[in-house]
């Protein structure tokens, strides 16, 4: 077969890691995945597994190879191990590496000193060893780093794609937009976003950061394809994305925990359009010694907004759905500014799929289906911060 390009997916296990395998490798790509069952394993001790029972990384593979005639590489290891990493690397010589290998949530990053020291460790480090390798196996292997708008935090003004021009006492320059992390992770997507821009200055290496919002859905093409090719679905308060928990509190019966007053705003992004954007980074890659950003988002809603959706479409489809505006387990602002910039992708050929009462209804119907499989005493865990 002659593929297209050499794409290697570090956390391919993870719920976005294992769609954008299927979405690479159906589009004629040679596609490597990498994984070494951290999140798989944090569930287990922190009793939160994901609504469905997935397969292994290589079993999905398999399962994929199975239906669609087409082969993804599984590698499994973990990518704060240089040597593993650098090896991967010289068996492949990527095209493209595609980082999603990092520890993914901020309540988990708040837990206690330990798990802590596991985002900075696992967060920092794997981004460290994926410029290196790079450097040292193939310089023009383009790096796309999933990073989060939770990097910007909410500041009272708007919010550009990544840079922002200033001028003081007559002279301009261009900087990256001051940023404010509300959780220790993602205090380490920003050192993650500072150690790319280092090593693009001193190697001239090419990197893409997208500042990606919280991510809702469950449903892909290729998953459809076989209820085995499922991504993880996490509904708990440490894993799960906070559109993914409303919809399973209402098929639960479980009052919608908003937090606070609800007025706090984010940008969010259906994961099909996760894939496509990273997909379009993939395939316009920027030009050597550039770090470019942009803003992985496709709309903007308060939580209350949310709830008040998920409420809407739960009660149409026969569910008595209640919300509940609880204390706040977290320091932030409940009421601010939030204006966001994110044209990039929409001028590569983004075609956003908008937060639709279709769409709701859809993951609605999914989670129905595998409605045994909720216990609600996962749902709430009350990590304060």
């Amino acid at each position: 077969m002659v593929y297209k390009m050499r794409v290697l997916i570090l956390g391919a296990d993870g719920y976005l890691g294992w769609p954008t395998c299927m979405y690479f490798s159906k589009r004629g790509h040679e596609v490597i995945g990498v994984d070494n069952y951290f999140r798989r394993m944090a569930c287990i001790e922190l009793n939160c597994e994901p609504l469905i029972n997935n397969p292994n990384l290589v079993e999905r593979a398999g399962i994929w190879e199975e239906v669609t005639g087409r082969k993804i590489h599984v590698h499994i290891g973990d990518v704060t191990d240089y040597q593993f990493l650098k090896s991967v690397f010289e068996e492949y010589k990527p095209d493209a590496v595609i980082h999603y290998a990092e520890q993914p949530s901020a309540p988990y990053s708040m837990i206690d000193r330990d798990k802590a020291a596991i985002t900075i460790t696992n967060n920092l480090i794997s981004t460290l060893n994926v410029a290196y390798a790079v450097k040292e196996v193939n310089p023009s292997c383009h790096i796309i780093k999933i990073g989060t708008m939770g990097e910007y935090g909410t500041p009272n003004i708007d919010i550009p794609e990544g840079w922002i021009e200033i001028e003081y006492n007559g002279r301009k320059d261009k900087f990256l937009f001051s940023r404010q992390a509300s959780s220790l992770y993602h205090t380490t997507k920003i050192q993650d976003t500072d150690l790319l821009w280092f090593y693009v200055r001193t190697w001239g290496i090419r990197v893409t950061d997208l500042m990606q919002g919280p991510v809702y859905g469950i449903s892909t093409e290729e998953a459809d394809i076989d209820g085995r090719l499922m991504p993880n679905f996490n509904y708990d308060e440490i894993f799960g994305t906070v559109l993914n928990r409303l919809v399973v509190q209402a098929v639960a019966g479980y009052p919608l925990t908003v937090y606070g007053r609800g007025g706090q705003t984010r940008g969010y992004i259906n994961i099909r359009d996760t894939l496509a954007c990273v997909y379009l980074a993939a395939e316009n890659p920027p030009k050597e010694g550039e770090l470019r950003i942009f803003n992985q988002i496709t709309e903007t809603f308060t939580v209350n907004e949310l709830a008040k959706r998920v409420k809407k479409v739960g009660e149409k489809l026969g569910y008595d759905v209640k919300i509940n505006h609880i204390e706040n387990p977290r320091k932030e602002a409940e009421e601010h500014y939030y204006n966001p910039k994110y044209t990039g992708l929409i001028e590569l050929g983004l075609n956003p799929h908008h937060l639709t009462e279709e769409i709701l209804i859809g993951m609605f119907k999914i989670v129905e289906k595998y409605k045994e499989n909720i216990h609600p005493h996962k749902i709430f865990r009350g990590i304060k911060w």
